[in-house]
């Protein structure tokens, strides 16, 4: 991709300091050692591997393959899913539906409720823009507040409380009135069900997750069961994430898979899920940082700190080699303590790359996505949903 390119591609981007100095080094041979810091960096090719991976496993399960953009947040991430074989993207929340439109993709799930008038028209505007659009719908009110937003057919799911209390339908009466509701607006078509149970993903050991996994099935048939009951006739039945993916095949509950980090991973999944076939995808999304200080006999410094990383998991894990075995700590909003490596002399300038403690939120700081092959720098993009949390 040219500079000019890039710069059409981050739009008003294109005027922020660090934007400039990054399509600055676009294009020069070796020029991701030169990438401004702390930045979110690719590694495309194990990106890719990751992709054709889960793509594979969800064929020989034959599974659905509908990746969660909560994770990356990015269009040309989730143009890249969909030309790898997933069947579209979920999102999280309106606002990264809207960016992911925006971009370009067409099949997007909202795999959270909304509430209130406001939010059901920006539902039905989505719903009208884009090819496939659908949305869950956990309560009576909620179905009849889109009923009344839409101006054409809405696609709806209705989502399942695993055990978690988190969302969804407690039991089986309350999932028979959530269908009974939508079966009497004519204007919204129930597609099936999501059930997704976000606390087992990062359980250690492969057993206690199917253990999980297991309960939670056998709740969501008992749920399906009510809601069949009532007239309802569907097929669609997704959830699932990375770190249950084996457990959720082995059910043969669900139809379609909603896996969000494989794609880049993350030490929280790496601690979790150690040697299992869940967790065998590469790190392949790593936070660049730069040693700005050397002075101290058992530390460095370098440029990335609280706001370089999420904080509600494990600390960032050092992926440079001559740093593998130095521990990292917050050392304020814009630093991070990094132990010297022993024996070895560290210098001002030198990158130390990181594994995310947490992907999801680490991402959601960056408003550009380093795309790199080997040592070269190959593309720049936007992250078009950063901060889009409404």
């Amino acid at each position: 991709m040219t500079t000019h390119a890039v710069r059409e591609t981050l739009g008003l981007l294109a005027d922020k300091p660090h934007v400039a100095a990054a399509l600055a080094v676009l294009g020069q041979p070796g020029s991701a050692h030169a990438i401004p810091t702390p930045a979110a960096v690719l590694d495309l090719d194990a990106f890719d591997r990751n992709l054709a991976k889960m793509a594979a496993r969800a064929a020989r399960a034959g599974l659905a393959l509908r990746p969660h953009a909560k994770s990356h947040k990015c269009g040309f991430v989730a143009r890249r899913q969909i030309a790898a074989g997933a069947v579209g993207v979920c999102c999280a929340k309106l606002a990264e539906a809207e960016a992911m439109a925006a971009a370009g993709v067409g099949a997007i799930l909202v795999t959270s409720p909304v509430a209130g008038p406001l939010q059901a028209e920006r539902a039905a505007r989505l719903a009208a823009a884009i090819p496939d659009f659908r949305i869950v719908v956990d309560h009576a009110d909620g179905v009849a507040e889109l009923a009344a937003a839409a101006t054409g057919p809405i696609q709806v799911l209705i989502d399942v409380d695993p055990g978690l209390g988190r969302t969804g339908v407690h039991d089986a009466d309350q999932a028979a009135e959530v269908a009974r509701a939508i079966a009497a607006q004519p204007n919204l078509r129930l597609l099936g069900v999501q059930c997704y149970g976000g606390n087992w993903q990062h359980m250690e050991g492969a057993n206690a997750r199917a253990a999980a996994v297991a309960d939670g099935m056998a709740r969501l048939k008992v749920v399906l069961a009510a809601i069949r009951a009532t007239g309802a006739v569907f097929d669609l039945v997704t959830g699932g994430g990375t770190g249950t993916f084996a457990a959720d095949a082995a059910q043969g509950v669900l139809t379609e898979i909603q896996p969000g980090s494989f794609a880049f991973m993350d030490r929280e999944y790496r601690d979790a899920l150690k040697a299992d076939p869940d967790g065998a995808f590469e790190q392949s999304l790593a936070i660049a940082a730069t040693v700005i200080s050397a002075n101290h006999p058992k530390w460095v410094t370098v440029d990335a700190g609280l706001k370089a990383f999420s904080t509600d998991g494990p600390t960032p894990e050092p992926l440079t080699p001559k740093f593998a075995a130095s521990a990292f700590r917050f050392f304020g909003d814009e630093h991070g303590m990094l132990a010297r490596p022993v024996g070895q002399p560290v210098s001002r300038g030198e990158r130390v790359a990181f594994a995310p403690g947490h992907i999801d939120p680490t991402l959601d700081r960056y408003d550009l996505m380093h795309i790199v092959q080997g040592d070269i720098l190959v593309d720049i993009v936007r992250i078009e949903a950063r901060g889009a949390s409404q």
